[in-house]
Parts: structure tokens; C-alpha cells; sequence
């Protein structure tokens, strides 16, 4: 039989702490899982669930991260403004010259 992918075993290991009220480390040590990967599991389920108040949730984490993305082309932009500003600004202030016949 395969080994169940990455999501499936955290939602099956998460789901057995959860519901069973065993130790992550019992839990942890039964499927093959490091306790603190599967604490940290854990943790963000009950953040997700709206049990505990100490940590983003997996909506805000990603939301988060989008915003950051967003912010950081922003900033890209702004600069690259700002240098065609002084670039223009510096085209109308130069003095024109009259071409000679």
C-alpha cells in the first residue's frame, strides 16, 4: 500500500489528536511523524478553527503573504516612477537650443 500523501496524513494525524484527546507525541510516534511538526499541525487546526487566538489562521497566512507580494510590486513601481519623474523633470528644465540654418 502507499504511504498517504502529505495533507492526507496530516488531516488523518491531526484528526487523532483531536478527537481522541491522546498525546502528540503517542500520536506522533505512531505514524511515523516528528511531535513537533505534528504540534505545529495541531496548533494551526485549532487556530483554523477558531480555538485559539495566538497565531493567524491558514486564510490570514495566505491573505498575508498575497499582501506582501502586492506591497512589494508597489514599491517596484513607485520607484520606477519616481526615477521617470526626475528623468522628465529634468528633460523640460534643460534648455532648448535653436538648430543653426
Amino acid at each position: 500500500m502507499p504511504a498517504p500523501r502529505t495533507d492526507e496524513l496530516r488531516e488523518r494525524a491531526v484528526r487523532e489528536v483531536r478527537s481522541t484527546g491522546r498525546p502528540v507525541a503517542h500520536v506522533a510516534r505512531e505514524l511515523g511523524i516528528h511531535k513537533e511538526a505534528l504540534r505545529s499541525w495541531v496548533r494551526q487546526a485549532e487556530a483554523d478553527a477558531d480555538e485559539r487566538d495566538d497565531r493567524l489562521t491558514t486564510a490570514e497566512r495566505d491573505e498575508l503573504k498575497e499582501l506582501r507580494k502586492e506591497n512589494a510590486e508597489l514599491r517596484r513601481a513607485n520607484e520606477i516612477l519616481k526615477a521617470a519623474s526626475v528623468f522628465f523633470a529634468q528633460e523640460i528644465d534643460r534648455p532648448r537650443t535653436m538648430p543653426s540654418r
